[in-house]
């Protein structure tokens, strides 16, 4: 896989293209609702100025682009989650007005797809238990329930219990 440049995704109404500086205002729509940002890791951006100055240091992020209209309407990733057994792990997020119409499970089916191909085979991913949403995502992209854990905001202002999901796919299921 190449490590510099994510490749551009192309779904039936999304495309998942590389984050860019110029895409701050765009992002701060999301970064900046607390309805958003309330179960992310990360805190609620005041500003697009702190949007674009994390996006010149920010890793691979892919950007949801609308196909229909152009706009962002949100981001996400997927990349080895650092425990040494194999699995990837996967976040997303979306704009409020785009939530329940789909976006978050296409674009999820598309990164899994996108590092299965990098030859993943094991997959996971968690969510705030008070967001249950999140986990029927996870559900629809074929990964099964197996726990509970915790997770903090980047900045240790808030925990959260979680549920975690997993799969291990040698085909994909969609």
């Amino acid at each position: 896989m190449d490590n510099n440049i994510l490749h551009t995704i192309e779904t039936k109404r999304l495309i998942l293209r590389q984050a860019a500086v110029d895409d701050a205002q765009a992002y701060f729509e999301w970064a900046g609702d607390q309805r958003v940002t309330k179960y992310m890791s990360y805190r609620t951006y005041s500003s697009v100025e702190e949007v674009r100055e994390w996006l010149k240091t920010v890793p691979k992020v892919w950007v949801y682009v609308r196909k229909s209209d152009g706009l962002l309407i949100g981001s996400g990733d997927i990349s080895p989650d650092g425990s040494g057994d194999g699995f990837w792990e996967f976040g997303y997020n979306l704009r409020f007005d785009c939530w329940n119409k789909g976006y978050a499970t296409e674009a999820v089916k598309a990164m899994i797809r996108y590092a299965y191909d990098q030859g993943a085979r094991k997959f996971t991913a968690q969510h705030a238990v008070e967001n249950a949403a999140s986990g029927r995502v996870m559900e629809k992209c074929g990964l099964k329930f197996v726990g509970h854990g915790s997770y903090k905001k980047a900045d240790g202002s808030c925990e959260f219990r979680s549920k975690i999901y997993k799969a291990v796919f040698e085909e994909i299921p969609f």
